[in-house]
């Protein structure tokens, strides 16, 4: 092909190719001056696991954070009476209702993904009853409102049930430690990082909680250096601050 002809495609192929989502929408448009990335360093001796481009783990990874030292809030601006388990807060907004809690919040972020990426399609739910509602489509308004339905009538008994069971030695970001119940609880997988000389792997984890809350950063309880960073060989049981998990309890997005 000519040379012309290659730069005239190329320009056909840039104008007729769809603008970028915005990534985080709930911004509003503001910029993001400080990523999960920059906020929580890797381990000494580690680097963080690679994240393809446009997947769950680069969302993540990339999510807007509050400023450091910014304390967690309750859905009707108080603060939590608690402030020592956090490293960190992300930048998304809670809501005015106790609706957002634990399972709510790896659901809202796993869509906020999905249509950012095109693929408002994939958007779907189980309600605790069983049956799947599938995001319609439309403005992000819509959305909201499709997700606070989503928030009132699915929780982690419905989201365990919905995800793949996976063996801890497979663990991945975008993966789940969920107790589904009434009370249950959820922590999203949230960040990887890998010792490229003995293969050690850690991970970070978020989560909001009861009542409706800041999603957060979770700092690990028995670091003797009070880090974030959770080893991947953790045992049997998982300890986070407020929760204790099961090694059997991690799950997957099927998707």
């Amino acid at each position: 092909m000519a040379l012309r002809s290659i730069i005239l495609a190329a320009a056909f192929c840039a104008l007729a190719a769809p603008a970028a989502a915005d990534p985080y929408p709930w911004l509003k448009g503001a910029s993001v001056s400080r990523t999960l990335e920059q906020a929580i360093p890797a381990p000494s001796g580690f680097s963080r696991t690679a994240a393809a481009p446009g997947s769950f783990a680069a969302w993540l990874r990339r999510l807007p954070m509050k400023a450091p030292g910014a304390p967690v809030k309750l859905y009707d601006g108080r603060t939590k009476f608690d402030q020592q388990h956090h490293a960190a807060v992300i930048d998304i907004d809670t809501g005015s209702e106790n609706l957002q809690q634990c399972a709510d919040a790896v659901m809202r972020l796993r869509a906020e993904y999905l249509l950012a990426h095109g693929r408002a399609r994939d958007i779907a739910f189980n309600y605790t009853d069983g049956k799947r509602q599938t995001f319609a489509g439309g403005s992000y308004d819509q959305f909201r409102r499709y997700m606070r339905r989503i928030f009132s009538y699915a929780g982690t008994y419905s989201l365990e049930r919905e995800m793949q069971k996976i063996a801890p030695a497979d663990i991945a970001i975008g993966d789940v430690f969920i107790q589904g119940g009434f009370p249950g609880h959820a922590v999203l997988v949230i960040d990887m990082a890998e010792n490229v000389k003995t293969g050690e792997k850690r991970f970070l984890l978020s989560q909001s909680y009861m009542p409706a809350q800041d999603m957060h950063i979770l700092k690990n309880p028995r670091a003797s250096d009070a880090s974030s960073w959770y080893a991947a060989t953790f045992g049997a049981e998982l300890v986070t601050p407020e929760w204790i998990f099961k090694s059997s309890d991690l799950r997957r997005f099927k998707k």
